[in-house]
């Protein structure tokens, strides 16, 4: 039996420009799928909660000590100044935790999908390996900004509530006094600075979740470069090295508590996140586009 075929059905040129387009999925559909993958995982939530007890505990250690006994340092400086906490929680976080954090979720982002066999299914799926690669940076910074909010916006309620604030004003470093809206202004000034170092860090780790598919190398590789940073920064026979390490300009954000504020630590600082950014995410594309599926 023979079958009768429709004038040119079996032609090229019978085809529709519709049925060969590429077809990939909307751009917002990727990142709120993202968004709902970040936020709904356990481990970012129990993050987040722990987060905001940072603030918390240190107003607490600092309201129950001697109110005679300031202490050294910025925390010194909180006691009977609840606007300075957001600052030196923040200050204090960037250290370790908000690293920790940052790196956490940029493991998770593309070697703990390559671990879980999830990576390639992403690969195979109609979306550009640029778009997944912003996708998945998008998703770290949710992770980054939110986990400095957090510090911040606790650390505000908790330095008025527990510590209490010098009559609703900031006094600064310096000696002055601002009130409570330029105060507010410069906690979300070390936000977003913060955020901008956050970014250097995740840029960093994604590439390196890129070439492998142990989260726990990333998290290691991570950390142990800030610590050699921290060894390196230390060592004054090595002050040149000083415009190229990421964690040098970490102290600047305590500069938002003097009057007036010094703008060329956090401008440099910002800087020098820019190029790690850069160079990141440059190393993650690069590595993406060149993976099998």
């Amino acid at each position: 039996m023979t079958t009768v075929e429709a004038p040119g059905a079996g032609s090229p040129d019978a085809r529709t420009p519709a049925a060969d387009a590429p077809r990939t999925a909307p751009v917002g559909r990727l990142l709120r799928a993202e968004l709902r993958w970040v936020l709904l995982r356990p481990r970012t939530l129990v993050m987040l909660g722990l987060f905001a007890l940072v603030p918390v505990l240190i107003s607490v250690g600092v309201a129950v000590a001697d109110a005679t006994d300031r202490g050294p340092g910025l925390v010194g400086a909180v006691a009977g100044n609840g606007l300075v906490l957001p600052v030196v929680a923040i200050t204090l976080s960037l250290v370790l935790l908000l690293p920790l954090a940052v790196a956490m979720a940029a493991a998770d982002a593309i070697a703990g999908e390559t671990a879980h066999g999830t990576l390639r299914g992403l690969l195979l799926a109609p979306v550009s390996r640029l778009q997944l690669v912003g996708m998945k940076a998008f998703g770290v910074m949710v992770v980054a900004t939110l986990a400095a909010v957090v510090l911040a916006v606790v650390g505000v309620v908790a330095g008025l509530v527990v510590v209490g604030g010098a009559e609703g004003q900031l006094v600064t470093l310096s000696g002055t006094a601002v009130g409570l809206g330029e105060a507010l202004l410069r906690v979300a000034l070390v936000v977003v600075w913060a955020i901008g170092q956050l970014a250097a860090v995740g840029a960093v780790a994604l590439a390196i979740s890129a070439v492998t598919e142990h989260p726990l190398v990333v998290l290691a590789s991570v950390l142990g470069g800030l610590i050699v940073f921290g060894v390196l920064s230390a060592i004054p026979a090595l002050d040149w090295l000083q415009p190229w390490l990421l964690s040098s300009g970490w102290t600047a954000g305590a500069d938002v508590l003097r009057d007036p504020v010094p703008l060329g630590g956090l401008v440099e600082s910002s800087v020098r996140a820019l190029c790690y950014v850069a160079v990141g995410l440059g190393l993650t594309t690069y590595r993406m586009l060149r993976r099998d599926a």
